[in-house]
Formats: C-alpha cells, structure tokens, sequence
C-alpha cells in the first residue's frame, strides 16, 4: 500500500503574459533613431540599411527616415539559399 496521496497534474497553471512581438513600424511609416520597428524571437527578419539588431533579436532605426521591407536571399549553413525579409530605412 502506497504511504503518499497520488499526485495529480494541475491544469490552470499557465499564465504568464504574452511577449508582445511583432512589426512595431511598417512600411511608408516616418521614423526617428532609436525607434523599434521589430521585436523577435530569432532573426526572422533581417537587418538592413539605416537599421541595426540588438542583443535580444530587436531591430532599431539607426537614423531617421522612412521604413522599408525588401526580400532578399541569404545562404543558409547547410549551402540552401531561403527568402527573407530585411527591413531597412532610407
């Protein structure tokens, strides 16, 4: 006979808040330095002209300007190339 009640699995203990990731600038939108235009988890998209990536994957305006998505193909490391978005600001 067991000694210990049987342990039974808890079902509404998930709920933590959402991240909040996203396009935060789209395109044709006007922006100044600094601004986040993408946060992510990964770099799903890339960083191009006028912007640069933080250590958490966000991308930033360098300079003031005007947001602008282009595709473009980048090699992977196994040599396959894939279409990705970078996101630029001219």
């Amino acid at each position: 006979m067991s000694h210990v009640k049987a342990g039974g699995s808890s079902k509404n203990i998930h709920n933590n808040p959402g991240q909040r990731l996203g396009v935060k600038r789209f395109g044709g939108q006007k922006v100044s330095a600094g601004e986040v235009l993408v946060r992510q988890t990964g770099s799903t998209k890339q960083a191009g002209d006028g912007t640069y990536m933080s250590r958490n994957f966000t991308i930033h305006a360098a300079r003031d300007g005007v947001v602008g998505f282009k595709a473009v193909k980048t090699r992977r490391f196994t040599g396959k190339t894939t279409r990705r978005t970078q996101v630029i600001v001219e």
